[in-house]
């Protein structure tokens, strides 16, 4: 059984997550940087079996589209055109990102790390992918 990997997707950079082999936990991953992570896909999978993909869908509280949203509607048109093995689900991503830097004050994470950007996206990937796993249940 492949893996399932998760996609918090932003126009510098990119957090992703992934579950363990038995697909229980979902674990942060990296950090790319957007115009590369088509490539980090490619080297990953050739690593480890990785049978879907989950993108976060950025959506205001009214449910409306954000300024983000066509651009992860691309990326999900890039990723079936160059995975189309892999299936992509969408998940709603409100508030991953408040909640990502919530969980690292209360984790004890020092202010420098938490000032780091990347953490901030690799957490909330692996918000993402959780939620995921438990809408699977």
């Amino acid at each position: 059984m492949g893996r399932i990997l998760a996609i918090d997707y932003g126009l510098k950079r990119t957090g992703i997550a992934v579950t363990d082999p038995l697909r229980i936990i979902a674990t942060s991953l990296e950090t790319v940087e957007t115009g590369k992570l088509i490539n980090y896909l490619i080297s990953y999978f050739q690593k480890e079996p990785v049978d879907q993909l989950v993108v976060g869908m950025p959506k205001r509280l009214n449910n409306e589209d954000t300024d983000m949203t066509p651009h992860v509607r691309q990326l999900v048109v890039q990723l079936n055109e160059k995975f189309p093995e892999k299936p992509v689900a969408l998940i709603d991503e409100r508030f991953t990102s408040s909640i990502a830097r919530q969980t690292m004050i209360s984790g004890g994470m020092k202010k420098k790390e938490r000032r780091v950007k990347g953490n901030v996206d690799k957490i909330s990937a692996t918000l993402i992918l959780q939620s995921f796993l438990e809408s699977r249940k």
